[in-house]
């Protein structure tokens, strides 16, 4: 990702962030310089207020200096490499790094750190309201079993929506099950393949008919 500055033409005078076209940005790449950003990261860039522009593919000078970036944020960040169980614990690690990152001498002022001059910066950015709820969504069908397949690994739907449409919202650590704009479901979200996720809260109607299965179905074991 490279940062632009505004076009002297844009009424909005946003920022330009210029993106290769990963998966996560750019639903489809069309004819020419043409593209279809996926919907939800739109949601993020109006809501950020920055203008995404998507790289013309197998054009490497349309990317700056943006592998090389790429290839220092990894050194100075992610090396030696770090394993966390949680991403609290990420989060504090990398907070750590880049204030030890801040504390170097700027590139271009050399008599002032980087942190510095960030702070000077900041009084002319423009302050978040509020934070952006970033997640993939996509619509899936529950099963007869009340689970919907999310990455490999299944987690529990309540029972009353067995077989039914479901807005599935993946965030980096949850899942949601959204129906009609209301969460009917939460999941801590799982990272490994293949695991089962009940809630056995969901099939409570499942014991009206069938008694035997809270000794024998699986979200009760």
């Amino acid at each position: 990702m490279r940062i632009t500055g505004p076009s002297p033409t844009s009424a909005a005078c946003r920022s330009g962030l210029i993106y290769d076209n990963l998966k996560t940005v750019v639903d489809a790449i069309l004819v020419g310089k043409e593209c279809r950003f996926n919907r939800r990261f739109m949601a993020l860039a109006n809501h950020y207020f920055f203008q995404p522009v998507a790289c013309i593919p197998e054009s490497g000078w349309k990317k700056g200096q943006v592998e090389n970036q790429v290839g220092n944020v990894r050194e100075w960040l992610f090396t030696p490499m770090a394993h966390f169980k949680r991403f609290e614990l990420l989060n504090e690690w990398l907070s750590k790094r880049c204030q030890e990152l801040g504390a170097r001498s700027h590139p271009a002022e050399a008599d002032r750190t980087i942190a510095h001059c960030f702070e000077q910066d900041r009084a002319r950015l423009r302050p978040v309201a509020s934070d952006c709820a970033g997640y993939v969504e996509q619509m899936m069908r529950v099963s007869s079993t009340c689970l919907v397949r999310v990455d490999r690994n299944r987690y529990s739907v309540p029972a009353d929506f067995a077989r039914k449409e479901v807005s599935v919202r993946v965030f980096a650590d949850q899942i949601r099950l959204v129906v009609d704009g209301q969460v009917i479901a939460q999941h801590g979200r799982r990272f490994g393949r293949d695991q089962l996720i009940f809630d056995p809260w969901h099939y409570l109607p499942v014991l009206e008919k069938k008694l035997g299965a809270l000794r024998n179905g699986a979200p009760f074991v």
